[in-house]
């Protein structure tokens, strides 16, 4: 019986650190699901842009977006979710554009047009500090509102804690990628992530207002998520819950425009 014992553990054991071999090697995989766009693809939209392209420290070029607006009020620097390419993100832009706020979005490396690989959260966290600082050279921080979408809300909420934006706006966001992995993949071990975004652990330090908006139909990540967040904001903070609304489609719900713009003010 106990040779049995054993064996099973052992067994249980192997599966376990085959399992956290896998998941380091592979987590990008599992995380992220970038449309690659050919250099030579041309953006089609409503209203006027401008295509730029940032060199990195390590010689690769991100892809962002600008959309300007005449008089603008400020700009919006948003945060993607995990999915797509600004193919399709480039298309919300005209929901601030609409509200008098220039906006402007980039793809992660390996997203769209973007170079390069993604490897880990602090390489998220750099490449994001040097698209803010390019915006810095164009607008007062106090006229730049982040906003961070799903994937993007950790280092949206990063970015915000050792900067001094206008405010932070948060759609969709989780309490860490540990706690989001545990709270659907339980067996699944977290210590291997190279992706942690601990957003529970930056937004207790955001000295700015901050505004949370969730779906309670949020399959994705578990709405109760903001819930717990709402424990780390200041008692000035909002967190608006969206009725009926999923994960996707956030920008185009209706409940959502109403308050947006009673945030953009």
């Amino acid at each position: 019986m106990k040779k049995i014992l054993f064996m099973m553990f052992f067994i249980l054991l192997g599966l376990y650190i085959l399992v956290s071999i896998l998941l380091f090697f592979f987590q990008e995989k599992l995380l992220f699901f970038p449309e690659k766009l050919d250099k030579s693809y041309k953006f089609q939209f409503e209203q006027a842009f401008e295509e730029l392209n940032f060199p990195t420290e390590d010689g690769i070029k991100l892809n962002g977006l600008h959309f300007k607006t005449e008089n603008a009020k400020g700009l919006i620097f948003y945060l993607h979710g995990n999915a797509g390419s600004l193919r399709n993100w480039g298309a919300i832009a005209k929901t601030y554009t609409d509200l008098d706020y220039d906006f402007f979005v980039f793809d992660y490396r390996g997203f769209g047009k973007s170079e390069g690989k993604l490897n880990g959260e602090n390489q998220v966290f750099k490449d994001v500090q040097l698209l803010y600082d390019a915006m810095k050279k164009q607008y007062a921080e106090d006229k730049i509102s982040v906003i961070g979408h799903s994937i993007g809300t950790g280092p949206a909420t990063k970015l915000a804690v050792t900067n001094k934006p206008k405010q932070l706006i948060l759609l969709t966001p989780y309490y860490s990628l540990a706690d989001l992995t545990k709270h659907y993949y339980s067996f699944l071990p977290t210590f291997v992530l190279k992706y942690k975004f601990e957003t529970h652990n930056y937004i207790q330090k955001c000295k700015m207002p901050i505004t949370i908006f969730h779906g309670d139909q949020d399959k994705v990540i578990y709405y109760e998520s903001s819930y717990k967040l709402q424990k780390h904001m200041k008692p000035t903070d909002k967190l608006i819950i969206l009725k009926g609304q999923g994960h996707n489609g956030v920008t185009y719900n209706e409940q959502y425009r109403a308050e947006i713009r009673k945030v953009l003010i």
